[in-house]
This record gives C-alpha cells, structure tokens and sequence, in this order.
C-alpha cells in the first residue's frame, strides 16, 4: 500500500516545518491562566492565515475538506515543534462536535470565529468516576422554563481557561424523552453558575475543573439531545490526531537523544560507541516506527463504520501510549540526570509523551475495548 504524501500534502509539510523551526525552541505555558492568556497569539494568528484552523473541517462548514492524512501531518508537526498552541483542545475536539451538531445560527455564532482564530473553545466531556467512558457521566440537564438546567461536575478540561465557550456534555431528564439521553450543550464564559477552578498538568498544559450549580441555560444552547454518537466520532477523531502527535514528539526525542549520545564523551570515547546504548537507541527508534505504523492506521480509519473505526482507533492508541512511555524513559535515562532538568528539552517532550498514555482515555482502558472485541469476534 502507498502511504506516500500527496503534492499538496507535501507541501503542508513543509509550510509546516518551515514556520515551527522560527519559533522559540521551547514555549512555556506559565503565563496561559493569566488574562492575558485569552487573547490569541501571533501564532494562531498565523495559523488561521495559513488555513490551518480550517483545514481540518468539512468544506460545508467552512473548512477546506482535509482528511486524516492533512490532520496527521499537523499535528505530527506541532508535536515535533513541541508547539503549545491548543489545536487539539481549542479547535479540533469542540469545532469538530459544533460542526457536527450546530445548526446554522450556532455555526455563524461560533464555528466560523473559530475558524477565523478569532477565539478558542473547549469540550467538557469526562468526569471524575467516569473513567474515559463519556457515557458514564452524573452531570445531568433538566427542562427549566423554555430552555435547560445543568447540575454536576466536569474533570480535566482542557484549555477552558482561554474558551470563549464551552461544550459540556449532559444526561438529559425529560419526560417526553424515552430513557436518558446524552446532550451537548454550549456555555459562553462568565455563565453563571459555573465555577472553574484552574491549574496545569504536569506537561504545562492548561486545565480546569468546572462546577455547574443552578446553569441555566436557553433553549438555543442546546446543541443536541442526543449527541452520543457524534461525541464518539469526534473523540475517535481526537485520538487519531494524539496518536500522530506522539509521533512527532516521539521522532524528536530520538533525534535528541541520539546527537547527545554523538557529543557526549567519557573515558576518550564517544558515547554512541558503546554498543549497549546502540541497542537501545535501535529499541526506541523500533517503538516509534511501529507508533508510526499505527499512527497512520488510525488517520485513515475515521471515515470507517463505527465498530471498526473505534476498534482501530483504540489498538492505535493503546500501542502509541505504550511506545510513548517507553521513549519518554529512554531518553531520560540516556541523557543521565540532566535529562531531568528544565534547562534540557528532552525533560519537556517526555513529560508531555508521559501524559499522552492519559489524554482521552490510557492503553489500559484502550486495550481493555481491544480485548472485548477479540472476545466477541
């Protein structure tokens, strides 16, 4: 099979590689909770000129009509450049809902801003108990009035300290609905009755906790009252973009650590001389080649039934987390203690391939899916 680039393909690569080499080699995310941290930075800026923000959407929404493989190769990019701009959490996981979901009223109100980089959004869609399953939720939406009243929680939400809006997902009780059901509302920033509490995780990225005591909310922000299957698609899409952003993390850890091993002398002699550190650099570059492999089968599964996509999507994530940890590990170790240390980059690349194994949904839970359809097969 040919998994050769395209013309056009190419050169989004290379656009691509182009702009991240003229940014600063590491970008801190301390600054990301402050006020400041809501209005968008050049480089989103930049991406939007680019249309990279509309890239991965319908040409019916607005976007430019990219498929899996456009999506694997910028967020392949952006995990090599180690590029902190949130184009997972800001744009692709709530565009990709709202565009499925929204009307067109809701579209011209957010998606197209969006799109335009105008503002970001995040998707409030895990729970503290619920364990990677987005159906396993205690947020609940009640009918108040003509429109809605949401109560509960909502855990680890990605980039909600920046969003314009956020999508949260909620079991619906109503009477003429037969049995719950899983609705998508939309919150604007400063709704009352929200209370966000804010911090970073270990990889810097900014996150939140939200709690919804008395939300209401009018009968226009509901996306949807049954929104389970199009969350799954866009969750199926997320992880597909993850996996291929691991990978290009992945690739410059290798990079990294193998030109250390090059430089780095004792005893008169060249570290990558010594045949045990060769072995394990060959272990890494195995695992990330594999990771690639797999990177790839979840980029073109997205358009498949929704059985075999998300049995694809679930194997490809499970191996990229495992081979993630394992490069992580690796280049630490190579590089010694200074591995650990801010000053050396590699110490941010595997905090942040540590954390993928965890963003929506780890190899444990990932694997368990795998098993369950082996066993049915």
């Amino acid at each position: 099979m040919d998994f050769s680039y395209s013309d056009e393909q190419r050169m989004l690569a290379d656009t691509l590689e182009r702009l991240i080499a003229d940014q600063a080699p590491l970008q801190r995310h301390g600054s990301r909770l402050d006020p400041a941290g809501c209005e968008a930075s050049p480089l989103w800026q930049t991406f939007a000129e680019l249309g990279l923000l509309h890239m991965p959407f319908a040409e019916t929404v607005g976007g430019l009509g990219g498929d899996g493989t456009d999506l694997m190769i910028i967020m392949q990019a952006l995990g090599r450049g180690l590029v902190s701009e949130p184009y997972l959490a800001g744009l692709l996981l709530p565009g990709d809902l709202l565009a499925r979901l929204a009307d067109p009223d809701q579209r011209s109100r957010w998606l197209t801003p969006l799109l335009d980089g105008e503002h970001q959004l995040a998707l409030a869609w895990q729970e503290r108990d619920s364990r990677y399953d987005p159906g396993a939720i205690t947020t609940t939406a009640y009918p108040h009035g003509d429109g809605w009243r949401l109560e509960g929680s909502k855990h680890l939400v990605m980039g909600a300290a920046s969003a314009a809006a956020i999508l949260i997902t909620a079991r619906i009780k109503h009477e003429r609905l037969d049995g719950d059901r899983l609705g998508v509302f939309l919150l604007p920033a400063g709704t009352p009755g929200l209370t966000r509490c804010d911090y970073h995780t270990i990889d810097d990225q900014p996150a939140s906790d939200l709690v919804l005591e008395g939300v209401v909310l009018e009968a226009s922000d509901c996306l949807a009252e049954d929104g389970a299957n199009a969350l799954g698609a866009t969750l199926a899409r997320g992880m597909a973009a993850l996996c291929a952003q691991a990978v290009g993390a992945m690739e410059e850890s290798c990079d990294q650590t193998l030109a250390f091993l090059k430089e780095r002398r004792q005893f008169g002699v060249s570290l990558s001389s010594l045949q045990v550190l060769q072995h394990r650099m060959v272990d890494m570059h195995l695992h990330l080649e594999q990771a690639r492999s797999m990177a790839i089968l979840a980029a073109t599964s997205l358009d498949l039934p929704e059985t075999e996509r998300d049995y694809r999507i679930a194997a490809a994530k499970a191996y990229c987390g495992e081979a993630a940890r394992f490069v992580a590990e690796q280049a630490i170790q190579l590089h010694g203690a200074m591995g650990m240390t801010d000053e050396c980059l590699v110490s941010h690349y595997a905090k942040h391939l540590v954390m993928f194994d965890h963003y929506l949904g780890d190899s444990d839970h990932h694997l368990e899916h795998v098993s369950e359809r082996l066993s049915a097969a």
